[in-house]
């Protein structure tokens, strides 16, 4: 049964991985792997994928490279509609193009990340981006999620913005990613929009906290391999069980803690699939070095995570 269900003017309820990207030995997208690797997350129940988000290392590949991958997975049989792309790059023209292509391919939404090149803009020129990007697209039959990471991009999303936007574009605006690992932040998200949006956070601790005020699923990193423990936290907050998940997320967050996340990500991938391509990753991220992966992988084991039914 999938952990998921879509509403035609709402945002998804359940979980769609936020995607970690596998390369071949040139650096390249490996189509195939992301493809076997999409399918395997349906078959563990999500409802969908998530791609070139921030864990998808989605800035390190070019417009072409993006909507080439994008073009493969629906090809290689992978259903459109349970497609979330994020499309964010530093000039908005070509976010533009890779929202244009994604809506027009047909998938469930974009996640888009606000103007994020200079820093210390103004709300003015935030809103005017994302006006830029929505009038572009000449559609209003599509889903924009704004995708709120502070501590990445180094410019956040006011709550003055989020308003306007949802005023002037009440059926395209559906939901906001807020991965600022902020809960009060959150909370105040929850409190100021949800109904008519969904916020999903990003950082999974919060989820049994977002649940209770309205909070239907989550674009998460941890879901690449614990996609039901995820969903539990978020769906079934009250249920005792829930704290048993709570832990095993606490406790795989601190075995990532010691190493930079995307390539400790990966490494769990590796250790799971042993299959050391999964620690590629493009610079300015650095792979695990073999000696560091070989403790690591020791750690997953001793883990034991069962990714067909955590």
């Amino acid at each position: 049964m999938s952990i998921q269900t879509i509403n035609a003017r709402n945002g998804f309820q359940g979980i769609w991985p936020a995607m970690l990207t596998p390369l071949d030995e040139a650096l390249n997208i490996d189509h195939a792997k992301l493809a076997a690797h999409a399918q395997s997350l349906l078959k563990a129940g999500c409802g969908g994928v998530t791609i070139f988000g921030t864990t998808g290392e989605g800035p390190s590949f070019s417009v072409r490279e993006r909507k080439e991958a994008l073009e493969q997975l629906i090809a290689s049989g992978f259903p459109a509609d349970r497609i979330m792309v994020s499309t964010s790059c530093a000039a908005l023209v070509e976010t533009t193009e890779l929202t244009k292509h994604a809506v027009n391919l047909g998938v469930h939404g974009c996640l888009v990340l606000p103007p994020f090149f200079f820093k210390g803009i103004s709300d003015e020129g935030i809103f005017n981006g994302y006006v830029q990007v929505i009038e572009a697209i000449q559609r209003t039959d599509w889903r924009l999620y704004l995708y709120h990471i502070p501590q990445v991009i180094g410019v956040s999303l006011s709550h003055d913005v989020i308003r306007q936007l949802i005023n002037k574009y009440p059926q395209i605006i559906v939901g906001i990613k807020d991965s600022a690992c902020d809960q009060a932040h959150s909370v105040s998200l929850a409190k100021a929009f949800m109904p008519p949006l969904t916020v999903y956070v990003g950082y999974e601790p919060d989820l049994t906290t977002l649940g209770p005020l309205g909070s239907t699923g989550a674009i998460s990193g941890l879901a690449n391999f614990m996609p039901r423990v995820v969903h539990r936290m978020v769906s079934s907050s009250n249920d005792p069980r829930t704290a048993l998940d709570a832990k095993r997320v606490a406790d795989m967050l601190a075995l990532l803690k010691p190493h930079s996340l995307m390539p400790a990500l990966k490494g769990v991938m590796a250790a799971l699939s042993h299959d050391v391509s999964w620690l590629r990753v493009r610079a300015p991220l650095v792979a695990m070095t073999s000696a560091a992966y070989t403790d690591f992988a020791k750690q997953v084991d001793a883990f034991n995570i069962d990714s067909l039914h955590e």
